[in-house]
């Protein structure tokens, strides 16, 4: 199976998009998608990105994606934090997970970054094992905690 890993440009938002579209189906959450097209061009590729994305590309078509951005740890300093590794259901089983991974890891290294972290939701188990036999230390006794932006709006409802 032949295929490219590259750094993503702005015109290859629109197949990233679609490969979150297709992961939120996938998740069993559609309607959770907020972000657009023109969300991602801006934040990956103004005077200040937000992101880091890698494409793999398959004859000319994106058919996978890996999305990372720089956090900082209070125990390590800084850290990578893997957002997506979306592969696309067609591309499943062919080694593109790996070589999006593998390019990921090597970002981090040259970063000199103390962990590379992400999630992964606790029903992928073919998800979980993937990385778990790449090494990964899969925490299944943290949860994952968030505020949405109406959970935002809430919390300051209470405290104003």
């Amino acid at each position: 199976m032949s295929f490219t890993i590259r750094l993503a440009t702005a015109a290859d938002m629109q197949s990233v998009h679609d490969l979150i579209v297709e992961l939120a189906i996938y998740e069993k959450e559609p309607e959770a998608v907020i972000i657009s097209v023109e969300d991602l061009k801006r934040d990956g590729f103004g005077t200040s990105p937000k992101f880091t994305c890698f494409v793999a590309e398959k004859a000319h078509q994106v058919v996978g994606i890996a999305l990372v951005y720089k956090r900082y740890s209070t125990w390590k300093g800084e850290v990578l934090h893997l957002e997506d590794l979306i592969v696309s259901q067609k591309m499943r089983g062919t080694g593109l997970g790996t070589a999006l991974l593998d390019e990921v890891v090597k970002y981090g290294h040259e970063l000199g970054v103390k962990r590379i972290s992400w999630e992964v939701i606790d029903w992928n188990e073919s998800a979980i094992t993937f990385y778990e036999n790449k090494g990964a230390n899969v925490m299944r006794d943290w949860d994952v905690v968030q505020l949405d932006e109406s959970g935002i709006i809430n919390y300051l409802n209470t405290i104003s």
